[in-house]
């Protein structure tokens, strides 16, 4: 970066330095995934499914009223580049209102109605997007490919494996308090292994392409630029993030009809929230009218209405259907990798990259260099959703 260019946005960094040092503090999933989903499972399975579970949630550790002081004592009217000041505005409402997400885990509705915001929920289309996948029959799910085989700590040396395709380095944790089987800790630059769940060699297929191809690669290029939002995240990027770690998977040969029925049912139990279901009534949803099995029903329910209901997961097939098109399109993946950056924002990126406020992406994930996908189902489903 040119002294010109440092001297004249010394407020941009500045203020891009202390977001970055309040954003540290606010990583969602630090905070609402349950601490005693495997005691609450077994109660409610006790229940015959009708008594809800009773979760518990890791202690807020920051002051919610100075945090959000903070953030709007900020003087974004300082930033002299226009373009930058109306992002940078964006910015703060968006963390404004994970804020206030956090703030309310586990108080019911006040927690949903403040994902709404941030999150938002599945339309018509979305809906409708689902049930189509449904339709499809999923693989043979006694074929050995899908059948529980690694412990968390075992699985390790998969991950360390496909690593060796990137130039960073990570570590990898096991976790009892998890709704998902994995997750990429952005703070900690970690990969967490759910330790009550026996992998398949199919997942660990799918996340070694979906956690560290993807959401590994843009924490690593998130932390080269000059501003330190591409770190933690752009308004809205969890669609993008998710989207284009699903297109990983598909990408590299990995994504099938059942873990696209696994998506279809997350957008179902999003939507149950929007119709009032309780966790009970949205599990037998699962388990009863679609036939999903009571581990994998519970542990999307859980993922849906964890906190008092969280909209996000919809946006995993959302995401998947937008980079799929954007490829198509023959665009610029690239772009999207340079950290936890939203579609929407595309040019913004561009922008920033030309007048020397960011880098272009150092790791390119490895599927996006060749289409491995043989499954045509798979390639109409994606062609053929709204």
């Amino acid at each position: 970066m040119s002294d010109a260019v440092s001297i004249k946005n010394q407020r941009l960094f500045e203020i891009d330095h202390k977001i970055d040092e309040l954003v540290k503090k606010i990583e969602m999933l630090n905070y609402v995934n349950p601490n005693n989903i495997e005691t609450e499972k077994a109660k409610f399975f006790d229940s015959k499914y009708l008594t809800d579970p009773k979760f518990t949630y890791p202690k807020r550790d920051f002051d919610k009223f100075s945090l959000h002081k903070e953030f709007f004592a900020l003087k974004i009217d300082d930033i002299e580049d226009e373009r930058l000041r109306d992002f940078y505005e964006d910015i703060i409402y968006f963390y404004s209102g994970l804020i206030q997400c956090i703030e309310t885990i586990g108080k019911g509705k006040r927690f949903y109605y403040n994902s709404l915001r941030s999150f938002g929920t599945p339309t018509e289309n979305d809906v409708e997007n689902a049930k189509f996948i449904l339709h499809f029959e999923s693989e043979d799910e006694n074929d050995s490919l899908f059948q529980p085989k690694y412990s968390a700590s075992e699985s390790h040396q998969f991950f360390r494996e496909y690593s060796k395709n990137y130039d960073f380095s990570y570590e990898i944790k096991n976790s009892s308090a998890m709704g998902a089987i994995a997750m990429v800790s952005n703070t900690a630059q970690a990969l967490v292994l759910n330790e009550n769940h026996t992998f398949s060699q199919n997942e660990i297929n799918i996340l070694t392409n979906h956690e560290i191809g993807v959401h590994m690669v843009t924490t690593m290029n998130g932390m080269l630029h000059p501003l330190k939002i591409f770190s933690h995240g752009f308004p809205n990027n969890e669609e993008t993030q998710e989207g284009l770690a699903v297109f990983s998977e598909y990408m590299s040969g990995n994504l099938t009809i059942k873990r696209l029925k696994e998506l279809a049912y997350r957008v179902l139990a999003v939507d149950s929230l929007a119709k009032g279901y309780d966790f009970s009534r949205t599990f037998r949803l699962l388990h009863n009218g679609y036939d999903l099995d009571r581990e994998q029903a519970f542990y999307i329910t859980v993922r849906a209405h964890r906190g008092g209901g969280f909209t996000k997961d919809y946006l995993y097939l959302t995401g998947l259907k937008k980079i799929y098109n954007y490829h198509s399109e023959g665009k610029d993946l690239s772009l999207l990798l340079t950290g936890k950056v939203s579609l929407e924002f595309v040019d913004d990126i561009s922008y920033m990259i030309d007048n020397k406020y960011a880098s272009a992406s150092k790791h390119i994930t490895d599927s996006y260099a060749t289409n491995k996908n043989t499954n045509k189902t798979v390639d109409f489903i994606l062609r053929n959703l709204k």
